[in-house]
């Protein structure tokens, strides 16, 4: 069975959506994943104009500014939306994850 799209996100896809809570263009948006994530997540142009244009086409995100080819976004209410569905599941991933490390073990 197909998986619906933006079903889940990617680390990337996250935090591009967090970002775009405030207006940015597509450099601000690289240098914001990983200033948030210590350098942890990287995006790199390929990648972050593909998801962009996903984001757009799915209305999660709007083009705010167009300034000769530097473009800036901010995220919709549908974008708030799935950023927050995907947060509510990561949290039920570490609920799961604390219950099952707290749980004694099954013998062997």
């Amino acid at each position: 069975m197909a998986r619906e799209k933006f079903q889940t996100l990617t680390e990337q896809m996250f935090y591009i959506l967090l970002c775009l809570r405030q207006e940015c263009c597509g450099t601000d948006i690289m240098a914001a994943v990983q200033e948030k994530t210590n350098g942890r997540v990287s995006v790199g142009p390929g990648t972050l104009y593909n998801l962009l244009e996903s984001f757009l086409t799915a209305g999660m995100i709007r083009e705010t500014k167009v300034e000769g080819r530097k473009r800036s976004y901010l995220i919709t209410q549908r974008g708030e939306m799935a950023l927050e569905e995907e947060y509510q599941r990561l949290l039920t991933l570490t609920a799961d994850y604390r219950a099952a490390m707290d749980a004694p073990a099954l013998p062997e």
